[in-house]
């Protein structure tokens, strides 16, 4: 069973996200705390599996709190739980489980539920259990979408930002194409192009294309994606080409 804290000043939304959790999930909320610095000094003695934070508190902002509790050894899963939508980026930046609007939408709070339920470990394995998938946080309007990495078709560079590609929809990242790739796993995914880095395991066909350099297809996008000459050795070589 998850733990959780919730840290909220405003006590009718403090009271309405309580009883949400308690009445669509078997979360076990251990404590309700009002200001950042009270929330620090709680997990300081105690572990919890994930914090229900809002942005706009006393002592300490909930920003600086999340990027604290990031750098920690067994970092808790945040969910910013506030009013103003204008932070989603810098709770991307903490890697945010997700990031909820207030007044709360019933609906919405239900599907965040699941998922971290859904992400709960078995209390004990009598084998070895497969590793987990491991995810990205992806930015989608308001919200912060908790995505597997396989479900990523490719990243491309687009100015100041980056463009993630899965197969029905667009991510556009504030962050450089590198940084975003240091993020995806390296034995899945290929930088062939200072622009462009594909997940090989979508890749559909190799075409010849211009100086002896391939044009690279997938699966399901009608996307053609360059591999330039500076990685060709490297991407033959991957590729077994």
């Amino acid at each position: 069973m998850l733990k959780a804290l919730i840290v909220e000043d405003e006590y009718l939304a403090r009271e309405e996200l309580a009883y949400l959790i308690r009445e669509h999930s078997r979360i076990d909320i251990v404590a309700s705390v009002e200001d950042g610095l009270e929330a620090f000094k709680f997990l300081q003695e105690h572990e919890v599996d994930v914090v229900f934070l809002d942005i706009n508190i006393p002592s300490i902002d909930g920003l600086l709190l999340a990027k604290n509790l990031h750098k920690s050894s067994r970092p808790p899963r945040i969910v910013f739980v506030t009013a103003y939508k204008e932070f989603a980026v810098e709770a991307f930046e903490v890697e945010a489980f997700d990031y909820i609007l207030k007044p709360y939408n019933e609906a919405r709070i239900i599907n965040l539920l699941a998922k971290l339920e859904a992400q709960t470990p078995p209390a004990a394995a009598p084998a070895e259990a497969p590793a987990a998938s491991r995810t990205v946080n992806l930015v989608k309007g308001d919200s912060l979408i908790v995505t597997p990495c396989e479900q990523i078709y490719y990243a491309e560079a687009d100015e100041k930002v980056t463009l993630v590609y899965t197969a029905h929809d667009r991510y556009v990242m504030s962050m450089s194409i590198s940084e975003f790739v240091a993020r995806l796993p390296a034995d899945s995914f290929f930088r062939c192009h200072r622009s462009y880095c594909v997940n090989i395991h979508k890749i559909r066909e190799i075409a010849p294309w211009l100086n002896s350099t391939y044009i690279i297809k997938l699966y399901e996008l009608k996307a053609e994606i360059p591999v330039s000459r500076s990685n060709i050795k490297a991407f033959r070589q991957l590729m077994h080409l």
